[in-house]
């Protein structure tokens, strides 16, 4: 069963240097407080999968934590390119940056099939696609009943996954509301996982028709983080910061800037500093 930690514990505890660790949410919930204790805590050698790579993984490759990303589209959504990823990438600072691309479908099947224990993901893509040139991980398959050929990837099975959530009871049990993206999938496909959510109550229910609620005993961790997800939104407690992801283009460009920035805002920051974008609150919150 899920235990409840402090985000701090929670990450000592589960995210280890070397490891495949993927961070999803898709356009909101993204784990920001959860990705800043990553840095916080010195973690190295991270190959990171996401299916949509932003700001927060500008900011971890652009420490260093980052060895390699698996991934189906990079960027500051909105606004422009990631510009510690292209520096990385284009110029190895501040070290080189192994990178794996794939299409959004082969991505949420990769991770149907670490979900179902299975070696790999099969699908109809990559037809006439140049990805399959440059990544000997898309390969194909012939299917024995119809002799259809068919793109097959790898299974995604994380070291340990972290994502963000609306609310989660005593018992570990997390409730997810809104675009769930993979979330779901990508819980259930890794060894380990890490659920920050926005409150801690007694009952999730009533949940609403758009919702997924995962057991406790899918889930490792549960940590009380609220604001967790700024500046991206968490459906129905606060809405996306588009400001931010515009000034980011600005910080991220310079190297100097960067830092200075992730010394003040991350660094010399704890996972309290998120309280204050949280706007819901619940007389049944912890």
């Amino acid at each position: 069963m899920a235990r409840i930690l402090p985000l701090a514990e929670a990450v000592a505890e589960n995210v280890r240097d070397g490891d495949t660790v993927a961070m999803e949410g898709f356009t909101h919930l993204i784990p920001y407080a959860a990705g800043h204790e990553v840095i916080r805590q010195g973690r190295k050698d991270l190959f990171l999968i996401r299916m949509t790579p932003d700001i927060l993984y500008d900011q971890l490759i652009g420490v260093g934590a980052a060895r390699g990303m698996k991934f189906s589209w990079g960027g500051n959504p909105g606004v422009g390119s990631l510009h510690r990823f292209r520096d990385a990438v284009e110029n190895q600072w501040p070290r080189p940056l192994e990178i794996e691309e794939h299409s959004h479908a082969a991505m949420a099947n990769a991770y149907e099939a670490g979900a179902a224990n299975l070696p790999f993901a099969m699908l109809r893509g990559y037809i006439g696609a140049d990805l399959p040139k440059v990544n000997p991980n898309i390969r194909s398959v012939t299917c024995p009943f119809t002799g259809e050929v068919l793109a097959a990837v790898p299974a995604i099975r994380p070291d340990v996954t972290i994502i963000h959530a609306q609310r989660a009871d005593r018992r570990g049990n997390v409730l997810i509301e809104g675009i769930v993206g993979v979330q779901k999938e990508a819980v259930l496909a890794a060894r380990r996982s890490i659920v920050t959510v926005e409150e801690i109550v007694d009952e999730l229910s009533p949940p609403s028709p758009n919702s997924v609620v995962l057991p406790g005993w899918a889930v490792t961790a549960v940590a009380h983080v609220p604001g967790g997800a700024f500046p991206s939104y968490a459906h129905g407690y606060y809405p996306r910061n588009n400001a931010f992801y515009i000034r980011w283009d600005e910080i991220a460009r310079d190297r100097e800037s960067f830092t200075a920035w992730i010394k003040e805002n991350v660094l010399d920051a704890n996972p309290e500093d998120f309280a204050r974008h949280a706007a819901k609150k619940s007389s049944k919150a912890a």
